[in-house]
């Protein structure tokens, strides 16, 4: 099967650009179309937030987003089948879900597995399923639909737990947490501690390649980023960008280009 993160990867191993999007937000049909502009624009990675009621690792935007999009309708059901034919349009661009598990297993994982494939979905980040129960119970479902778990890397996170998490990843990336905190914070305040552990994971020589998320928020804190890993994910900035934009496509655009440059 195809894996679109090891293409990406090969051909550009630094200054990677993954951007979050939370699906149904603004508005209930606009996620095909806003990725489609994003990826246009300079995004390297597109990672698609499934709407839950009680996102626990993420901060108040992507909280308020995902209430927003709830309102206008959007469910993972729906979402999955606006996904479809999505490769026609965006055949290249590795496509990530983000999301809970309870919606998932709501649907049924094998079901979630083969629908989000169909669609063609590279990968998923559940983060609050823990590593050894997706080893145990669903790494074989994942594998036979050639999807690829992304899991999360924290400072508080062991060598010894770094390790194994990298050895689960099949060929995807490690989502490396800034700092402490929610999505969207602002660790400036901790930079030095920051440095210290993206330092520290850069030096175990992983198998995978690293993105830096949380706080990364403008063409600065991309390129800070950057130095210790091989790109970073951006969510809460983007989306503050589209709240209440006239017109969100050219927000999308703006925004993306001030982290380019």
């Amino acid at each position: 099967m195809r894996n679109r993160f090891a293409e990406l990867f090969a051909r550009k191993p630094t200054g990677v650009l993954n951007l979050y999007l939370t699906a149904g937000y603004p508005g209930l049909h606009d996620t095909v179309p806003l990725l489609q502009t994003l990826a246009a624009a300079g995004a390297d990675v597109l990672e698609i937030g499934v709407p839950f009621s009680d996102p626990l690792a993420d901060g108040p935007v992507i909280q308020q987003t995902s209430a927003q999009a709830l309102r206008n309708g959007m469910t993972l059901r729906r979402l999955l089948q606006e996904l479809q034919g999505i490769r026609q349009l965006l055949p290249d661009t590795p496509l990530l879900l983000m999301g809970y598990l309870n919606p998932v297993l709501q649907l049924g994982m094998n079901a979630f597995c083969e629908q989000a494939a169909a669609a063609g979905i590279d990968g998923v980040i559940l983060p609050d399923l823990p590593a050894e129960e997706y080893a145990a119970f669903y790494q074989d479902t994942f594998r036979r639909h050639g999807l690829r778990a992304v899991f999360l890397i924290t400072p508080q996170t062991s060598e010894a737990r770094i390790r194994r998490l990298d050895e689960l990843t099949d060929d995807a990336f490690l989502y490396l947490v800034s700092g402490a905190g929610l999505t969207g914070g602002n660790q400036a305040a901790e930079a030095a501690t920051q440095q210290a552990y993206l330092q520290r994971v850069a030096a175990l020589d992983l198998r995978n390649p690293r993105l830096v998320g949380f706080g990364i928020a403008d063409r600065a804190s991309f390129e800070q980023a950057g130095r210790y890993a091989h790109g970073a994910i951006i969510g809460s900035a983007l989306l503050r960008a589209l709240d209440g934009a006239a017109d969100p496509h050219e927000a999308a655009r703006r925004f993306v280009h001030s982290i380019r440059g």
